[in-house]
């Protein structure tokens, strides 16, 4: 499957609000959580139905329902009927191909970013759609597996963390947005780390496995990289929104988001060009190398061509040839050899040719 898009023919003429599962199957089943708090209680439970979250919305509480598996669209139809959203807004939730994007609605606002984390086995990204529709009271995220990405956020519900449990659906919204980028950061550290071991690698001793490194780092960058472009533009967006579902404090909170995706995003392109650098590097190399082996091999055969003319000379078959009577003609005739080939080297060596 093509990690850059992905685009089924069944797809191609639907109407944008049809409520059709557009992505993988990644779970068997459809879990639903639920966190119901306020700055003195806290209610957490996990439910079967949407119905039994309906309870919590005459509440004066922030109620957050977390889906995880997208596939079931009965239960994906009576979200969108019990709490009133557009059918455009479902659908998009179901689409988990979509670009990262901010959309305003009359009575809530959709966000659509990648979450993505690097397994330590194989080095490879790994990326999830997740879908946030925020509403006054209420926050539903939708994952498309069952992860523990915002355990850290669940606990500072349960151990009553005044600034999120005085807060409201808004800055449970930052919260959650901001773990998707700081694992931005952290999956960058963690490519970076391995790019910049690979330099010293390259310098060392420059190879197949090194370049087929640097190939394999530079597809994983991409990657990653296209899905962070658009998720700065959504957060850029979402923080110039003006809209009464976001308070005017959490409004700092969101800009605090800019400088996060804004360093992610200067990370990622710093990387791309270190690893640019680095193919520099590496054929640059391998082009010095055969400098090296073509003046060798080149200064080997200028030595032995007098040397060869000589032997050539007299290895003819003529019957006259004078030095042949000659005593000590042999040694005569390895001595000058020996005498040219030492003058040569020294000839090359004062050129600075060796």
């Amino acid at each position: 499957m093509a990690r850059f898009i992905n685009k089924s023919k069944e797809e191609i003429g639907l109407s944008p609000d049809a409520l059709v599962f557009r992505g993988e199957q990644r779970s068997k089943d459809v879990l639903l959580r639920i966190i119901d708090f306020d700055a003195s209680n806290l209610q957490e439970d996990a439910i079967k139905t949407v119905k039994e979250a309906m309870q919590y919305l005459d509440k004066n509480t922030v109620t957050w329902l977390n889906i995880d598996g997208l596939h079931n669209l009965e239960i994906m139809e009576e979200i969108s009927q019990a709490f009133d959203f557009d059918p455009l807004v479902i659908a998009e939730v179901l689409n988990t191909a979509s670009r990262p994007k901010v959309l305003e609605y009359d009575n809530c606002i959709l966000i659509t970013i990648k979450m993505m984390q690097m397994k330590s086995e194989s080095s490879k990204i790994t990326i999830e759609n997740l879908s946030l529709i925020l509403t006054k009271s209420v926050l539903i995220s939708f994952q498309e597996t069952k992860g523990d990405v915002f355990e850290p956020v669940r606990e500072r519900i349960r151990k009553q963390k005044k600034r999120i449990r005085n807060g409201g659906t808004d800055y449970l919204t930052f919260a959650l947005l901001d773990i998707v980028i700081d694992n931005y950061l952290y999956v960058i550290n963690l490519l970076g780390e391995k790019i910049e071991t690979l330099e010293e690698n390259l310098l060392v001793n420059p190879n197949e496995i090194v370049i087929n490194e640097i190939n394999n780092y530079k597809k994983e960058l991409n990657f990653l990289r296209k899905n962070i472009k658009p998720a700065k533009e959504m957060i850029f967006s979402l923080a110039k929104l003006e809209t009464d579902l976001i308070e005017e404090d959490t409004d700092i909170h969101f800009k605090e988001l800019q400088d996060n995706i804004s360093q992610a995003s200067d990370s990622s392109d710093s990387y791309r060009e270190i690893l640019s650098d680095q193919l520099n590097i590496y054929h640059t190399t391998i082009s010095s190398k055969l400098n090296d082996t073509m003046k060798f091999l080149t200064v080997f055969s200028v030595i032995f061509i007098p040397l060869t003319f000589i032997a050539g000379i007299y290895g003819t078959n003529f019957e006259n040839v004078p030095e042949l009577g000659y005593r000590y003609s042999y040694y005569i005739m390895w001595g000058v050899m020996a005498i040219i080939a030492v003058g040569m080297l020294f000839y090359f060596r004062n050129k600075k040719w060796l």
